[in-house]
């Protein structure tokens, strides 16, 4: 249907409703369910539209009254309660929402106008009130925005406050009088992508009362791994205070100097962990999530890497209920890549945990991973029953085996290698990198979960950072680029009304052939080697030993593809060069990489010829909008 299809059934269904039934005997809808989901029983266009002001508890812009996040809410015109449906954003008017940048506009009286995405228009005629957030520091928000801070928590908590009655809303931003929320049921299920996701699990990990589930999506879940991976900072992300300023408002830009201070002073570049970092680290207090956890994230992320969602699942309480959707796409919202399932699988979602319909979602599957484009596999639980570590160790010949080795490998620094560049030719010798492959797989092997690599190296200068990647070899057809291209056509999710209609611009998943994937990332400063907070000053010559992170990932690697692991110097595609580039020479009975396996590790023959690598660009980051 068309935006101007949508708009006359909608004005239609009005003429119906105004020419057939008297105000005085229409019964007043109330919360439908058939099949399992909640109808459209209440008019879009009769929904109530209000901003209130929440009292943060908070004063960082320093100005002697507290700082004021404005709450957009749109709700049925009902005398019954209703949940909510809640995104937090810094974006909603800088970057704007979604694959078509939405920001919020407003009518004359200061009402918000247009609710950008579909989650009003689809979900208020089903009985929900939507809220849309300003962080802290930006749009109509009063404080300070500090990048994953107190008051950014604070922005999405103290709302939820309100709408359970402890904390107070105002009619404007600053004196006002004094509103409740109560029309509220309290339940609250927050939802984002990127920035808005990423709060989401911050206000969780409080364990405030009332957030009943959370979707992230794409979402940070410790500041520090966006910025920073194991002591070396990634390149192009910038800062939490340069990130910050591309979204403050005026007030912000004039009041919260102190707060940019504070994180230009416990962000230092050379990437070690500091407070500052550990308040920001909401895996931490992962333990006191009472809410349930619907997480999304696409495999090729390099913006928000795929270990900001393996660490939080994996500190999540054994009790949580919890689901996770894995696709082949970067940066993109399951909206974007699976629009229909997506809808369909989050209204069931939200009516179960919002309103308690028993329609099954809870005893469903818990994790659907895309194995091919458009191809869906499901686990009853994640990782899958079986999953175990398992080591794999590097040997002097060049292959990656379960057995013992001993021996030597090196490479040489030269500041400008990349993950492409290091991946292909695998049957050549290259002094930029180390690569070491299983024989040919003689079955399946499924690797699902967060992988980790320990190095035993001798740099050759008194710097040394390190960069390291797990590849599949052998032809697949993945996702290219982000995964997704945007069409001409649009499709409709929900109700229109003036100023805020519900279609939105169709997708196409974009594919390509190649001969090498990378399916783990990690990388680290060998300084860091004994701790994140204090570096060590190397000494050349000297070996030092080294655990580090790879990216989590959920892949199979085919029968007759080989497994690879690669190690080498700086990544410049995504880390800087260190100031010495060093030569780096591996102990390989030191050397090894743990696995998340699941089931046993199939045999490996050494007759299976690889063709040349078609490798892929690196996905764009440095921007977390999106």
């Amino acid at each position: 249907m068309t935006r101007r299809g949508s708009l006359i059934a909608a004005a239609a269904t009005l003429l119906v409703l105004t020419a057939g039934v008297t105000p005085a005997t229409a019964a007043p809808p109330s919360t439908t369910i058939r099949d399992g989901v909640t109808q459209p029983v209440f008019p879009f266009a009769d929904a109530i539209r209000e901003t209130v002001y929440v009292d943060t508890g908070l004063d960082l812009d320093a100005d002697g009254v507290g700082d004021r996040v404005a709450a957009d809410v749109i709700r049925p015109a009902t005398a019954q309660k209703v949940p909510v449906i809640m995104d937090a954003s810094p974006y909603y008017q800088s970057a704007g929402r979604g694959n078509e940048s939405e920001r919020k506009t407003y009518d004359s009286a200061g009402r918000a106008v247009k609710f950008p995405l579909f989650y009003d228009n689809y979900f208020v005629p089903r009985g929900y009130a939507v809220v849309l957030v300003d962080f802290a520091g930006t749009s109509r928000s009063r404080g300070c925005l500090d990048t994953g801070g107190r008051a950014e928590i604070s922005s999405g908590k103290s709302v939820i406050d309100w709408l359970n009655g402890r904390a107070t809303g105002y009619t404007a931003v600053t004196g006002g009088t004094a509103v409740a929320a109560t029309w509220s049921t309290g339940a609250t299920g927050m939802i984002g992508k990127s920035w808005d996701g990423t709060i989401t699990q911050g206000v969780a990990a409080t364990g405030v009362a009332g957030l009943k589930t959370i979707v992230p999506i794409a979402a940070i879940s410790s500041w520090y791994d966006w910025f920073r991976s194991d002591g070396v900072s990634f390149s192009g992300f910038g800062s939490p205070t340069s990130l910050a300023s591309g979204h403050e408002n005026a007030n912000a830009r004039s009041r919260c100097g102190a707060v940019r201070t504070e994180m230009t002073n416990g962000s230092p570049s050379n990437g070690d962990v500091t407070p500052m970092w550990t308040q920001r680290d909401f895996v931490r207090n992962a333990a006191n999530v009472k809410a349930s956890v619907f997480a999304v994230h696409g495999q090729a992320d390099l913006n928000v890497k795929t270990l900001n969602y393996g660490q939080w699942w994996d500190a999540l309480p054994a009790s949580t209920p919890r689901k996770l959707w894995l696709s082949q796409t970067g940066h993109v919202d399951p909206f974007d890549f699976r629009r229909g399932a997506w809808v369909d699988t989050l209204h069931r979602w939200f009516d179960h945990y919002l309103l308690d319909v028993q329609n099954g979602i809870d005893t469903e599957p818990q994790a659907s991973v895309e194995r091919t484009p458009d191809t869906w596999t499901e686990d009853l639980t994640w990782p899958p029953a079986g999953t175990a570590r398992q080591v794999f160790r590097p040997s002097e010949s060049g292959g990656l085996t379960t057995s013992p080795s001993t021996g030597a490998a090196a490479f040489t620094d030269n500041g400008s290698g990349s993950a492409n560049a290091w991946i292909a030719s695998p049957d050549s010798t290259s002094a930029s990198r180390t690569l070491f492959r299983t024989g040919a797989l003689t079955s399946d092997l499924r690797i699902s979960g967060t992988s980790s690599l320990t190095v035993a190296a001798t740099p050759s200068t008194s710097t040394a950072h390190l960069s390291a990647f797990l590849v599949d070899y052998g032809p697949a057809t993945i996702r290219s680029g982000e995964g997704i291209r945007t069409l001409t056509t649009e499709s409709c999710w929900g109700e229109s009304r003036t100023g805020d209609d519900a279609c939105y611009l169709d997708t196409a998943t974009t594919t390509t052939s190649v001969t090498a994937e990378i399916i783990a990332r990690g990388w680290a400063d060998l300084a860091n080697h004994a701790s994140l907070t204090t570096p060590t000053t190397l000494v050349a010559g000297t070996k030092y030993t080294m655990t580090f992170r790879l990216s989590t990932t959920d892949h199979v690697v085919r029968q007759g593809h080989r497994l690879g692991l690669v190690i080498a110097g700086a990544d410049t595609s995504q880390i800087s060069a260190p100031s010495r580039l060093p030569k780096v020479m591996l102990d390989l009975a030191g050397t090894s990489v743990r696995l998340p396996v699941v089931g046993a590790v199939p045999e490996a023959t050494t007759h299976l010829a690889v063709g040349q690598v078609v490798t892929q660009p690196d996905r764009a980051h440095g921007r977390l909008d999106g």
